[in-house]
C-alpha cells in the first residue's frame, strides 16, 4: 500500500508541475489561447497526425505528428515523430525531429533527434542525442512531411 500512495503522489507532482508550465505560458502570453487547451491523458496512444491550437499537453503516447501553438510533454510521456510548435517544453521522451521557435528541456527529458529552434534551453540532468540548428524561423523550414 506504500508503494501505490507513493506512486500516486509522484503523479501529482507531475501533474502540478506540468500545469504550472501551462499557467506560466498562459500568464506570458506565449500561449496564443489559454482557454484552447488539450490533453493526451497517461494510459493512451494516438497514432497518426494532431494538429491543435492553444496548448496541447501530452502525458500519453504519441506516434506520429504533432503540431500546435504550445506543446508540453510531460514526464513520463512519449512522442515518436515529428514536432512542431510556437514554444515547448519537454519533460518526457521525443525521438524525431523538433521544430520550435523556442524549446526548453527539462530536467528529465530525453531526445532522441534534430531540434531546429530559435531559442533553445537545456537544463541539468536533460540528455539530447542529436543536432541543435538555430534560425530565425525554424518552423518555416518545415516540408510536407513534418521534415526539415
Amino acid at each position: 500500500m506504500v508503494f501505490a500512495k507513493e506512486a500516486g503522489s509522484r503523479n501529482d507532482q507531475i501533474v502540478a508541475s506540468t500545469q504550472e508550465e501551462i499557467h506560466r505560458l498562459a500568464r506570458t502570453g506565449n500561449a496564443l489561447q489559454s482557454e484552447a487547451a488539450s490533453s493526451i491523458s497517461a494510459g493512451l496512444t494516438i497514432v497518426g497526425k494532431i494538429v491543435g491550437q492553444g496548448v496541447v499537453t501530452i502525458f500519453g503516447h504519441v506516434k506520429g505528428e504533432l503540431r500546435a501553438s504550445t506543446v508540453v510533454i510531460a514526464e513520463g510521456a512519449q512522442i515518436e515523430g515529428g514536432v512542431s510548435a510556437e514554444e515547448m517544453t519537454i519533460g518526457g521522451n521525443v525521438k524525431g525531429i523538433i521544430h520550435a521557435n523556442r524549446v526548453k528541456l527539462k530536467s528529465g527529458a530525453v531526445v532522441e533527434g534534430d531540434i531546429y529552434h530559435r531559442t533553445l534551453t537545456i537544463e541539468e540532468g536533460a540528455r539530447f542525442e542529436g543536432m541543435s540548428r538555430r534560425g530565425e524561423n525554424p518552423i518555416d523550414t518545415i516540408d510536407g512531411n513534418g521534415n526539415g
